[in-house]
């Protein structure tokens, strides 16, 4: 895949998803919107947590997360970007399981261990890793199956292809876009058919 063929993957995810993809979005969007807001309101959720998992320069990192899952969250309901912000969340939970459920494994943990059995091991990892499990493979699916034909990037991708039929004049929006001389030709041939 060229460069420039992921950045049209990005930037021009289908609609071809569900409708019901809205739900899966608003459920992992507001999951990040309210634990972004949390980080402020708590400092045991932000600043605090960053400080004892050993995150380094906790507070500027605690605020640049709450940040990010604030505005990520609004994108994600809103199904705006939706590709391009669900990659900093797959890495922003890779890097959440890996700072905290390995040491819970090991039973090392500084944050709290759950308050009942299992505390440490694989199982507990299993229970506690169930939030970050569901918040990962979620945005994987927005990822790869893009926000659905209720989304602002479904109705921006509407615009850009009515924009492209009306300038071509004939034509699907994946005509119009596929290249300026295909575009100019499929101009001639409505102008010739007229005729």
């Amino acid at each position: 895949m060229t460069l420039s063929k992921l950045i049209d993957w990005l930037w021009t995810p289908p609609d071809s998803a569900p409708r019901s993809t809205i739900l899966i979005r608003c459920m992992v969007g507001g999951v990040f919107l309210w634990e972004g807001i949390l980080k402020f309101v708590y400092t045991n959720q932000g600043v605090g947590r960053f400080t004892k998992i050993g995150i380094p320069a906790p507070e500027l990192m605690a605020h640049f997360v709450a940040v990010l899952e604030i505005v990520g969250g609004v994108l994600l309901i809103s199904g705006f970007l939706t590709r391009l912000i669900a990659i900093p969340f797959v890495i922003e939970m890779v890097v959440a399981i890996l700072s905290t459920k390995v040491t819970l494994y090991l039973g090392t943990s500084p944050l709290p261990l759950p308050p009942s059995p299992p505390q440490i091991g694989a199982w507990a990892v299993l229970h506690e890793i169930r939030s970050d499990y569901a918040q990962i493979m979620s945005v994987l699916f927005l990822l790869i199956a893009g926000p659905g034909p209720w989304s602002v990037d479904a109705m921006l991708a509407g615009a850009r292809g009515r924009g492209m039929r009306t300038s071509s004049g004939a034509g699907s929006a994946m005509e119009g876009r596929s290249s300026p001389v295909k575009a100019a030709s499929l101009r001639l041939k409505g102008v010739t058919s007229k005729f």
